[in-house]
């Protein structure tokens, strides 16, 4: 069975302390660097996500719109 380009699964298992390791494969696809930070998306109903490293922004602006700290 073939899988479709640019798609992927891998398993993790957590660990006692709720920690998971990415999988080599997956830090080499996303470039996942040891020190880097992740943002993880949840919804009760439809489960986690990890977007990638770069989009990090997009989602603040999406959450958060531009709101600005002014003082005044």
């Amino acid at each position: 069975m073939e899988k479709p380009e640019g798609k992927y699964a891998w398993t993790v298992t957590v660990g006692t302390k709720g920690q998971i390791v990415i999988p080599k494969e997956a830090r080499e696809v996303f470039g996942i660097e040891p020190g880097d930070r992740l943002l993880i998306l949840a919804d009760v109903n439809q489960g986690m996500a990890i977007p990638p490293k770069n989009t990090f922004n997009d989602y603040f602006q999406k959450i958060f719109g531009n709101k600005q700290n002014k003082e005044d």
